[in-house]
């Protein structure tokens, strides 16, 4: 299962390796399953393998809770490649509680890419349970392999009908959502439908675990409802997350640099912060843009550090001490709009940045929280 993420947070946990040049990391959260795993799958490997001590039957789940992460991490490590292959940066993939998640950063740009993006993860997963079905018809019954391989295959089967479900988070979502933007050419109205998709299938996946109980008369394996609430709770959660996904790409075309642009006056480095606040009342002007004595822009003033400055100081600060550096990144054409913006503010944070024309002509400053003010309340 896949996700894009915007931000770059701290590491997730322990950095395992970097096949494919992509890094793989482990989150604690992991150990926890795999005892849960180890300990749950720990009857059946004895009913499997009868004589054998405890000792060894705990041994043999807990190898089978590492293969079938690795199972999880081959599912993932299918999505990045072929994402790469589509020229879209990975930033890494983590196995946690749930399973895993590739971390890819900019979404395909076709629903056919986006199909294959979503649909190889669960091609490997049934590929592997085809292969471990092949190789158990020819493994001696009664021994550690065979029931490492069983287990395994069944296994890898689930993980690949499972993703297979059209709805999002799961990787059957990202493909219903294709189809759907291939219909109605709208990227947005895809991930709207296959997260209403997902939100039902979350409710589904309780009533069904509890009504079958209802149905049977039984009492209810409450080990079998409690996953299936974890379940349910992690695809409603990543259903309602691409919702919000989608309402923030309906409002990119209102995001466009030049109409967001702040009027900007010219000061110099050595003017005090008091004065160069004065002339930008004067001009009606939003931002101050520090030029050298030739007026070539060679920094902007940090609207944040204006503000932490205390009134009566304002005259003895210039505006230089408040300013940051123009950097090639913090320069931006003022015809970018939408994503193409976001893009080039990412590569390098910052509270402004400078617009300029085709030709070199300074039109004004692009501060970030307007930028933000854009998305609030979605």
């Amino acid at each position: 299962m896949s996700t894009q993420t915007p931000q770059r947070p701290a590491s997730p946990g322990l950095r395992m390796g970097s096949p494919f040049g992509i890094p793989i990391y482990v989150s604690p959260t992991w150990l926890i399953v795999a005892a849960f795993i180890t300990y749950t799958f720990q009857p059946v490997v004895a009913d499997h393998l009868p004589g054998r001590t405890t000792f060894t039957t705990y041994l043999v789940a807990f190898v089978f809770a590492v293969f079938l992460y690795i199972s999880v991490l081959l599912h993932e490590l299918a999505h990045c490649v072929m994402a790469r292959h589509f020229g879209l940066p990975v930033r890494r993939i983590t196995l946690y509680m749930l399973g895993g998640v590739s971390e890819i950063e900019r979404e395909p740009e076709t629903p056919s890419r986006e199909f294959l993006v979503a649909f190889v993860g669960p091609l490997v997963s049934l590929g592997l349970a085809a292969a471990g079905f092949a190789v158990s018809l020819v493994v001696p019954a009664e021994t550690i392999p065979s029931v490492l391989i069983l287990q395994l295959w069944v296994s890898n089967l689930i993980v690949g009908v499972f993703n297979l479900l059209p709805g999002l988070p799961l990787d059957g979502g990202r493909m219903l959502r294709a189809g759907v933007w291939k219909l109605t050419r709208n990227s947005v109205t895809g991930t709207k439908a296959a997260a209403w998709f997902g939100r039902g299938l979350a409710v589904a996946l309780v009533v069904l675990t509890l009504g079958s109980s209802w149905v049977t008369e039984q009492e209810p394996d409450w080990g079998q409802v409690l996953w299936s609430v974890l379940l349910a709770s992690f695809i409603w959660m990543g259903a309602s997350q691409s919702l919000q996904v989608a309402k923030v790409r309906a409002r990119m075309p209102h995001l466009q640099a030049r109409t967001l642009a702040r009027r900007a006056i010219a000061v110099t480095a050595e003017v005090p912060l008091a004065e160069a606040m004065r002339r930008a009342r004067e001009a009606q002007a939003g931002a101050m843009v520090v030029v050298d004595h030739d007026g070539h822009p060679t920094a902007i003033v940090n609207e944040a550090a204006v503000a932490a400055t205390p009134e009566q100081r304002r005259p003895w600060v210039s505006v230089g001490a408040l300013s940051r550096s123009l950097e090639p990144s913090l320069v931006l054409p003022a015809d970018l709009a939408g994503e193409s913006l976001i893009d080039a503010m990412r590569e390098t944070p910052s509270g402004e940045y400078l617009l300029v024309e085709r030709g070199g002509d300074v039109y004004g400053v692009l501060v970030t929280a307007d930028v933000n003010r854009v998305f609030s309340g979605v």
